[in-house]
């Protein structure tokens, strides 16, 4: 007898199976729901508790675009990228990294999409800085940015610029190019510079050159994308070996127990490449003529590629 799953069972298998997109959207919602609490708890008490909530929480996940503040409290560009304190806010990002996260995961894998995620957020937040450097009418405006936007905006414009004819249906009705779609968040974003519309277009624009540069030479070790990722994985292979309880070498019978062989930076390419030829395939038999035409090993080879993290 099958046992019924609870809500609980239901989200940890979500956050275990959902993919990159659904871990991302977990951890925004994890951190705007205590964002919330803290919020509101420092309404209920009042007085210097509500505001020391309403100075310290900025301070940790937000970004500000004063150079001043910015050296002071460096880690808002990352932290600044997975917070949203109004529900508009929130939700608005959310539905649209859904949308995007999800295509991506089809056309690349599940640690390019967090690469991604964070290097777009970071340089739209780097842009923002420097444009309130640079602008005279901006300089005035000492403002702070929130929220996973850039990040968002980079993972869009990585689809568009890799797959421009790749057609979704506008409000389920009407059918549009990525790329056309691309060009009017973007031309809007342009037009709305210099606005005091509490809207960071710069970091917008940020997120969007980072996508554009991230799938170009997609399969070289020069990409933007892979050299953070070949970068990350050293570290955390640093780290692990210097933190692992087991730093002694396993003797077995025949000798040394070796650990596994990684590929070289050829071999990867290589073998990136092929493998993107053939989900490319898959792809355009999808669009010509739809998802059942595909055959049994067609569909394993498109699922194993949306797991591959």
């Amino acid at each position: 007898m099958q046992t019924e799953r609870t809500f609980i069972d239901d989200i940890k298998h979500q956050y275990k199976y959902g993919g990159m997109t659904i871990r991302l959207i977990f951890i925004n919602s994890i951190i705007f729901l205590s964002l919330q609490v803290f919020l509101v708890f420092g309404r209920l008490i009042g007085g210097s508790f509500e505001s020391n909530v309403a100075s310290i929480l900025p301070t940790i996940f937000s970004l500000n675009t004063d150079l001043g503040e910015f050296i002071l409290h460096p880690w808002g560009l990352v932290t600044s990228i997975f917070a949203h304190f109004t529900i508009w806010h929130f939700l608005m990002n959310m539905l649209f990294l859904y949308f995007s996260g999800k295509m991506f995961e089809q056309l690349f894998d599940q640690k390019r999409l967090l690469y991604t995620y964070i290097i777009g957020g970071i340089a739209g937040g780097i842009l923002e800085i420097l444009a309130h450097l640079i602008f005279p009418t901006l300089q005035n405006e000492k403002i702070v940015i929130v929220g996973a936007s850039g990040s968002v905006m980079a993972i869009f414009a990585a689809l568009a610029f890799h797959r421009p004819n790749l057609q979704v249906n506008l409000f389920g009705v009407f059918p549009v190019r990525l790329i056309i779609l691309a060009g009017f968040f973007v031309l809007t974003d342009l037009l709305s510079l210099g606005l005091n519309d509490g809207t960071a277009h710069f970091a917008h624009i940020g997120g969007v050159i980072i996508g554009m540069v991230s799938v170009y030479n997609l399969h070289s070790t020069s990409n933007l994308v892979n050299r953070s990722q070949m970068i990350g994985d050293s570290l955390i292979r640093f780290f692990r070996n210097i933190f692992s309880s087991n730093k002694k070498l396993k003797v077995k019978k025949g000798g040394v127990t070796r650990g596994p062989k990684f590929k070289s930076d050829e071999e990867y390419n290589a073998e990136s490449k092929e493998r993107q030829i053939i989900i490319d395939r898959i792809l355009d038999k999808i669009s010509k003529s739809g998802y059942d035409s595909l055959t049994k090993t067609e569909k394993e080879i498109l699922f194993n590629q949306s797991k591959n993290g």
